[in-house]
């Protein structure tokens, strides 16, 4: 059996806030990548719920991170659509991300036009 490590690396100010955050995933060719933002979730399959890791940097901006949400809620809309089927309720969360991609103004409002 084949298997495959991503490894994060968190450095961490003396109030333990991370100040830098890098990852490697070296079957996909990436080596100490740096990022200021991640999120992780985890499904515990016996205590049927979620684990999640959330961290950022001193450095990710508020702009960043709305930006960052609104990418990953897409991307999760994408990922529950494909594990799941379910179109009806992956076009809800797509009306869902538009609307806060508008709220916050990373889209122009197309309605408004």
């Amino acid at each position: 059996m084949k298997e495959s490590e991503i490894k994060i690396k968190i450095s961490l100010d003396e109030n333990k806030v991370p100040e830098q955050i890098y990852w490697t995933a070296e079957d996909a060719g990436e080596v100490n990548q740096k990022s200021e933002a991640i999120l992780i979730s985890l499904w515990d399959a016996d205590k049927q719920n979620s684990l999640r890791i959330d961290l950022w940097t001193k450095e990710m901006k508020v702009d960043e991170m709305k930006t960052f949400f609104h990418q990953t809620l897409t991307a999760m809309t994408d990922t529950f659509e494909r594990a799941t089927g379910d179109e009806k309720m992956a076009g809800d969360m797509r009306r869902f991300c538009q609307y806060f991609a508008e709220e916050l103004k990373l889209v122009k409002d197309i309605k408004k036009k």
